[in-house]
């Protein structure tokens, strides 16, 4: 739900969001909307297509990216696919919330040291909280899940997670894992589900040793 000039509130199923707007960018838009807890889809669509843009971009709370130039039908499209997504995802966990994944499919709920990953609605549970993660936060955990207590390069996150084949600064992503790290962990400055791996990437463990 957004609330526009006039005070209304109204529902959108998606926003498209332009990076150049007066006043306020749209990195500074989208992350207001995240702070809001307002979890609209969102496509950024401009003229700032560098990799880091796009890493920003996702880190702002985007759920994808379109740079300019581009044709209609790939944006109708890209939409289309956003809220295909979020649906497939929503409707799969609807169908059986108790099943479990077989083990080459994604999970839709994983559950990991008493806290509980809701994949289908976009929800991260801990502690009693709730914490709802954008599309992007919720598919960087589910490829690091994939992988559990395997090292996880950042060029693989590129690739399979942001689908950037191009050369990039990857430290950008370490913007994401210390907000996960924020989510999951008891102690954020000592990690012990999302360890770094210095020079290489990232290794998820689910149940860590207590010794």
């Amino acid at each position: 739900m957004l609330l526009p000039r006039d005070g209304k509130q109204q529902n959108f199923d998606a926003v498209v969001l332009d990076i150049m707007l007066p006043g306020k960018d749209g990195f500074a838009v989208a992350s207001e909307l995240r702070a809001a807890r307002n979890f609209v889809p969102v496509l950024m669509l401009t003229a700032r297509g560098r990799p880091e843009d796009v890493l920003k971009g996702f880190a702002s709370g985007a759920d994808d990216y379109l740079p300019k130039p581009f044709e209609l039908p790939i944006l109708l499209a890209r939409l289309q696919g956003l809220l295909r997504r979020r649906d497939w995802m929503r409707e799969s966990q609807a169908a059986d919330p108790a099943a479990q994944p077989a083990a080459s499919e994604p999970y839709d709920v994983f559950s990991f040291h008493g806290r509980t990953i809701d994949f289908g609605n976009l929800e991260l549970r801990v502690n009693g909280n709730t914490i709802h993660l954008t599309l992007m936060e919720a598919e960087l955990l589910r490829h690091l899940i994939r992988n559990n207590d395997h090292i996880v390069s950042r060029k693989s996150i590129l690739e399979e997670v942001w689908g950037l084949h191009e050369d990039t600064d990857t430290r950008a992503i370490d913007n994401f894992i210390v907000r996960l790290r924020r989510y999951i962990e008891d102690n954020p400055a000592k990690p012990r589900h999302l360890l770094t791996v210095r020079g290489v990437g990232y290794r998820f463990v689910a149940e860590p040793d207590d010794n």
